[in-house]
């Protein structure tokens, strides 16, 4: 009987032991997801989705610089469109990571003209 309450016993500091570890590694990653953020500001840009073969890019119409997109599955069906997008700016990597995309209605990209 002692040796089943002290395997019993062993068995809960064993496995909370093991839940701890999960949320110390998931408060680590969330420590990495923050740096990040604060490195690549969330802004509000508009322009034209252009698409060479697999590659999709940004072409912003307050300064015409071209952004890579980073997850290219979020603007391919707007290729061609004047977009306004909310996207997290990495400008050492001239590259853009879009959270959101919405149609920019009444006016026409410089590109269909």
């Amino acid at each position: 009987m002692k040796k089943l309450v002290v395997l019993a016993l062993a068995f809960c500091v064993a496995s909370s032991g093991v839940v701890f570890a999960q949320e110390a590694g998931k408060s680590c990653d969330m420590g990495k997801m923050n740096k990040t953020s604060a490195t690549a500001p969330l802004k509000t840009l508009k322009g034209t989705v252009k698409s060479e073969g697999d590659k999709i890019s940004f072409v912003n119409d307050a300064d015409q610089k071209s952004w890579d997109v980073m997850n290219p599955e979020t603007l391919k069906d707007h290729v061609g469109h004047h977009v306004q997008v909310r996207a997290h700016v990495y400008e050492d990597k001239n590259s853009i990571h879009v959270m959101g995309v919405k149609m920019v209605k009444g006016e026409k990209s410089s590109s269909s003209m």
